[in-house]
Order: C-alpha cells, then sequence, then structure tokens
C-alpha cells in the first residue's frame, strides 16, 4: 500500500510540474503580448483612434490580472481555474475580433503567430474547464 501512496504523489507532483511549465509557457506568451503591445501603443498612438487605444489597454489589463494569476499559481499555488478560464475566453474573444478586422493589414509571420496563439488559448480553455 506504501508503493500506491508513493506513486498517487509522485503522479501529482508530475501533474503539478506538468501544469506549472504549462502556466509558465502562458506566462511568457502574455509577457511577449504585452511588451509588443505597449511598444506598438508607444510607436503608433499617433495614428490610432481613440477607440483602437482604448480597446488595446482593455486588453492589456486583461494581460496584467492574467500575469498577476498565473505568478501567483506557479509561486503560491493560489490559483483560480474559473478567473484563468475567463481571462483566456475573453483573451481569445478580442484577439478574434481583431483578426476579424485587420487580418489583411497584418504581417504574414504576425499573423501566423496570432492564430497559433489562438489555437494555444483553445486548448487552454479545453485545459481549464
Amino acid at each position: 500500500m506504501v508503493h500506491d501512496d508513493h506513486n498517487v504523489n509522485t503522479d501529482k507532483s508530475k501533474d503539478l510540474h506538468d501544469e506549472n511549465a504549462k502556466r509558465l509557457e502562458h506566462l511568457v506568451d502574455l509577457v511577449e503580448c504585452h511588451t509588443r503591445t505597449e511598444r506598438h501603443l508607444e510607436q503608433h498612438s499617433d495614428i490610432a483612434s481613440p477607440e483602437q487605444i482604448q480597446h488595446a489597454e482593455k486588453i492589456q489589463q486583461v494581460r496584467e490580472d492574467q500575469i498577476d494569476n498565473l505568478k501567483n499559481a506557479i509561486a503560491y499555488g493560489v490559483h483560480s481555474n474559473q478567473d484563468d478560464l475567463e481571462g483566456v475566453q475573453k483573451n481569445y474573444r478580442y484577439t478574434e475580433g481583431y483578426l476579424n478586422h485587420n487580418a489583411e493589414h497584418m504581417e504574414s509571420s504576425t499573423l501566423e503567430k496570432t492564430k497559433e496563439k489562438q489555437a494555444h488559448r483553445k486548448e487552454q480553455m479545453d485545459f481549464l474547464k
């Protein structure tokens, strides 16, 4: 029976490790997106409409909230899947809207990377449900 308990603990430890690895990957993606958007806002705020700037700022706030939540989940184990799920869903919806309106004006590499991230978000939504 002790052997079984050890396997259960090992499985939980591996699951936690895998979950934290996914969280770290998502954290890196969020920070990269946040940084690119900040740079874009700094460089192009003079040509963007107030609505576009406001939309970008909302997305940035969602990202900042997700970054904080992921940091807490990784560092302290304090985590709310529901909050993460809602954040990922919002990010997915915002990005879908952005793609629908701007895909034809985006560089092909940026468009492909954004589509890949959307696929990752979809996987993450499935994981968090």
